[in-house]
């Protein structure tokens, strides 16, 4: 099992690099015109023959702009003026046009000239049986392309309406196959957020999905996170966490689902950090939900993160030791950032590049934190100060010698240290580069070479922190070169001699790491 914990002593890693990424190459295509006709063109001239057939044509959905210039179109695909459910492609495009790759869903164009053998009055029919919803009713149905891992097939989608029998509103998408008059499949567009009664952070929306008069917690909004219940176990993936009601938890811990709501509450709202700070869609930026497991062993002190499962694992901590639930929210920001450092630097987890891994997940867990703005938990320097009934956090930002094991400053030393007390040092770093050196209302950050260091502010450094990671360091960065890659990044983003720029070296020789 590949994965990254989040205390000390117990950490067994070796981060994967993102997979299925495709190789940059040079566009003969011209930059000007817009990013939709671009993406095409280069679409057709780097993909297979699926996507130059005939009969196929794109739409565009949207376009969002990396700080770097870069750019990712997404595109709806149509055959033969068909919708191609599945067929949806992300095409990501570089300066100057140069091609980046695509996310695709569809790796076979349809069979074109099929045609329906079956009626739309029985498709209709079809997908009026599949609804458990009280009442129920066919809103409209059209002729699609359905695309899975099979291949395509000419399909009718049903939208049925109505409401379930405690008043929630449905909105049941049916698939039935044009040809044998069978379900393909079927999703609920209607996805209300319930009630979570979480133990770390109070009463929270969580997002849910209702499923045959169940409610989940499957978040579809989110790129479909759920949550699952281990039971005590440490292998599978447990028990999706359900309920008759749309509440999950009631705040204490006698209820099991309590936790399974904190969880899935960690797991949103870092999410949305990552997608409305970064435009990150997913741990992985293509839209697909890693899964949190929460119940883990018995009285297991610890969470961590798995490549090889893409998912969270949290223990219900030892209440006869103090330690409650690990499913705090830094900790829940923590376990996902080890992923998207998986997929974007891969720093290797020993050495000093093992310590900026660790780092990395406590400056996103802190940012989520700081993002998400519950009055339960409100934003700190501290990690898992939640955890433990006595208040005392694992880790110190401001000062991180003050847990008795963390590096405050870089020395030949650090790189032997485990991981967790090594990352001090960038913990160090990325207190004074956001907050400055000396007394604030969150703590009092010493300078190893007894400079000042006024800071630029969480937005701006957690700016700087994400496009060293995922623009400039490597699986072997150790200290001296991410100060290389954070005085890039700064430069990119505010330009080089900026005050920013000067900042992010001054708060590196701040921590002895010229």
């Amino acid at each position: 099992m590949r994965r990254t914990t989040l205390l000390g002593g117990l950490a067994t890693a070796a981060l994967l690099a993102a997979a299925g990424s495709l190789p940059t190459t040079a566009s003969a295509a011209p930059v000007s015109g817009d990013a939709f006709t671009r993406a095409v063109a280069q679409l057709k001239a780097h993909s297979g023959s699926a996507l130059v057939a005939d009969g196929q044509t794109f739409t565009l959905k949207n376009v969002s702009t990396d700080a770097d210039g870069t750019e990712h179109v997404r595109l709806n695909r149509y055959q033969d003026g068909l919708p191609v459910l599945g067929g949806d492609t992300v095409v990501h495009l570089g300066k100057g046009n140069t091609w980046k790759g695509a996310s695709q869903s569809l790796a076979a164009a349809p069979t074109r000239g099929a045609k329906a053998r079956v009626s739309a009055a029985a498709a209709d029919r079809a997908a009026l049986a599949t609804s458990t919803a009280a009442t129920r009713r066919v809103d409209g149905s059209q002729l699609v392309y359905d695309a899975d891992a099979t291949g395509t097939a000419l399909a009718y989608e049903v939208v049925v309406g109505g409401a379930y029998a405690d008043g929630t509103p449905s909105e049941l998408h049916v698939l039935v196959d044009a040809t044998t008059g069978t379900v393909r499949d079927s999703w609920e567009g209607v996805q209300r957020d319930g009630t979570g009664n979480t133990f770390h952070s109070g009463s929270v929306a969580v997002g849910t999905t209702l499923s045959g008069g169940t409610y989940q917690l499957n978040d579809g909004a989110r790129g479909g996170h759920k949550t699952y219940d281990l039971n005590g176990g440490t292998s599978g993936t447990g028990t999706l966490v359900t309920n008759a009601s749309n509440v999950f938890g009631d705040g204490t811990l006698a209820n099991r689902q309590t936790t399974a709501a904190d969880a899935a509450y960690g797991a949103a709202e870092t999410w949305d950090y990552y997608k409305s700070t970064f435009g990150r869609n997913g741990i992985r930026n293509d839209g697909v939900a890693a899964y949190s497991r929460v119940h883990y062993s018995t009285n297991y002190v610890n969470a961590f993160w798995s490549d090889s499962c893409f998912c969270m694992t949290y223990g219900d901590g030892d209440a006869s030791q103090g330690w409650t639930p690990l499913t705090s929210l830094d900790v829940a920001g923590h376990e996902m950032s080890h992923g998207v450092t998986s997929n974007t630097a891969g720093l290797r987890y020993s050495g000093e590049s093992g310590g900026l891994n660790e780092a990395t997940s406590d400056i996103f867990g802190t940012l989520v934190e700081f993002y998400a703005a519950n009055s339960n938990d409100p934003g700190d320097y501290l990690i898992g100060e939640e955890l433990r009934t006595n208040g005392v956090p694992l880790r110190y930002m401001d000062k991180p010698s003050k847990d008795g094991s963390s590096a405050d400053c870089w020395s030949r030393r650090v790189g032997s240290l485990d991981v967790h007390y090594s990352s001090g040092v960038a913990n160090h770093f990325f207190y004074l580069l956001a907050v400055g050196s000396g007394s604030s209302s969150y703590g009092n950050s010493p300078t190893c070479n007894g400079s000042t260091v006024t800071g630029i502010g969480n937005a701006k450094a957690g700016a700087i922190w994400y496009r060293a990671l995922t623009t400039y360091m490597t699986s072997r960065t150790d200290y001296a070169g991410a100060r290389t890659a954070t005085l890039s990044a700064a430069a990119d983003l505010y330009g080089a001699g900026s005050v920013e720029y000067n900042t992010v070296a001054a708060a590196w020789s701040a921590v002895s790491v010229n």
